[in-house]
């Protein structure tokens, strides 16, 4: 009766990691790669030059041409280090993507919030514009002081935050509409 039992056992387990290690597989590949990072000093203040490279899963595909609008969110922040007390905040920014399908035109939309918004033929070029942003102006000229090494952090990702109410539920309960980078951080010296 014991031996049953624990084969048994030995069997659910064997089940349940064979559920869980394809979706963890999975999990693993849903992620934004950051391929290109670094910060150039300009006229109007400090750029920041990037790239990412990540795909849209069947599900996140499916919503988009639902109607449904995807947003990605990149976040910036230049902290400088101090011996004496926390790390000081010198400069936090964020940009956002929206993409969105219109059935109608057949059309992809990309906006950037507060900027311009760009329409593409396929969810290829939409994505390929996302991907390879252009040239962020992150910080002001000044708002670094010139000569100082800064720890830049940065990270992108789909921001679930700006998802209609009744699928916001459902997207932060499910490992499908995660699409996130860790946090790449550099450092950079202010000219």
């Amino acid at each position: 009766m014991i031996r049953r039992f624990f084969r048994l056992l030995c069997w659910q387990l064997l089940l349940t990691f064979a559920c869980v290690l394809p979706q963890a597989a999975r999990a693993a590949e849903e992620t934004v790669e950051i391929t290109r990072a670094y910060i150039e000093a300009a006229e109007e203040g400090y750029r920041l030059s990037a790239g990412f490279s990540f795909e849209l899963n069947h599900g996140l595909e499916d919503a988009i041409q639902s109607g449904v609008p995807l947003h990605f969110t990149t976040e910036i922040s230049f902290t400088r280090p101090r011996w004496y007390w926390f790390d000081e905040k010198a400069v936090t920014a964020k940009r956002t993507y929206k993409l969105w399908y219109d059935v109608f035109l057949r059309q992809y939309h990309v906006t950037i919030i507060g900027s311009v918004q760009q329409t593409f033929s396929t969810l290829e070029d939409a994505l390929f514009f996302i991907r390879r942003p252009t040239r962020w102006v992150v910080a002001p000229r000044g708002a670094l002081k010139a000569g100082e090494v800064y720890n830049v952090t940065l990270r992108m990702g789909m921001d679930r935050d700006y998802l209609p109410k009744p699928i916001q539920v459902n997207a932060f309960n499910n490992s499908e509409w995660r699409l996130s980078s860790n946090k790449k951080t550099f450092q950079y010296r202010a000219e």
